[in-house]
């Protein structure tokens, strides 16, 4: 059945309408980062690039690294354009653009976050990197979409009692990253975790300015969750929702944060530049 076309929207030049990407501009390893300015801190480290493309926040540099073929697109902040960008992308490898209609023979994608995030443990130091074995989504993109979580069902269903979030209407949702990237990372830099990704910045993370917060002791409540053993590490935007997409489409995803502030402690990087560097370099590493 073909698609129609206020569901599937393509530019004039059938590329897709907001990442403004055909197929072949894409590789079959994408790193994606939320600012569009962190592309080309990537990208330069590659040997060569063969595309530019860019509409909104959506920008893309696609090339190769140490004869690793790889794209590297910017989604902006929040899980609302992620839904954009791993629906997009998927639509690229595994719907037929010209007849609007699902291929056959599925196409696997790697999808590797490279972002930033804080801490909430005290003992994760600032400028370190952290691997999200599970990301824990607060937003409710993925009820929107049909799923049978079961693998970690029982993780949302601990942290909602822990945390006696049903009288707050929080009803949290949860992935696991793809094992096979996740051990790629594996070195005495890592260390892995779960990561809670956020509906906002302020509020939702806890951070008060002006408003007052209904859950004023989310921290210290978050803090002291264990899961088989592993802990919540940090707080973001993006992974739960990229882990969640990613898994229900058929791709494969991770996701690698550098630890830029430390919420327990009050602390933030004094190099925040040379700390992202620093993971991009990793990652680009063990990707190729």
């Amino acid at each position: 059945m073909s698609i129609g076309k206020s569901e599937l929207i393509l530019n004039a030049d059938g590329s897709v309408y907001h990442l403004n990407l055909l197929p072949k501009d894409i590789a079959p390893v994408i790193i994606v980062v939320g600012d569009p300015d962190r592309v080309e801190k990537i990208s330069r480290y590659f040997d060569h690039i063969d595309t530019r493309k860019q509409k909104r926040e959506f920008l893309t540099h696609t090339g190769s690294y140490k004869d690793t073929r790889l794209s590297v697109i910017s989604t902006g902040i929040g899980t609302d354009n992620i839904d954009i960008v791993l629906n997009e992308l998927d639509a690229l490898v595994n719907i037929d653009l010209t007849t609007r209609t699902e291929k056959p023979k599925k196409t696997v994608l790697d999808i590797v976050r490279i972002g930033t995030s804080g801490a909430i443990q005290p003992d994760i130091p600032i400028d370190s990197f952290v691997a999200s074995e599970f990301g824990v989504g607060l937003d409710g993109l993925l009820h929107f979409y049909e799923h049978e979580n079961q693998d970690v069902a029982a993780l949302t269903d601990n942290l909602k009692k822990h945390l006696g979030w049903d009288q707050n209407s929080i009803q949290p949702y949860a992935f696991a990253g793809d094992n096979t990237l996740l051990k790629k990372m594996i070195s005495d830099r890592i260390r892995f975790g779960i990561t809670l990704t956020n509906a906002g910045f302020y509020g939702p993370q806890g951070r008060k300015l002006r408003l007052p917060h209904k859950l004023p002791e989310i921290h210290t409540s978050m803090t002291s969750f264990a899961f088989n053993g592993s802990k919540i590490t940090n707080l973001e935007m993006e992974t739960a929702a990229i882990y969640g997409l990613a898994k229900l489409l058929g791709h494969r995803a991770m996701s690698m944060n550098v630890i830029l502030a430390n919420r327990s402690k009050g602390i933030f990087s004094q190099d925040p530049g040379k700390a992202v560097d620093a993971l991009i370099r990793y990652c680009l590493e063990r990707l190729s």
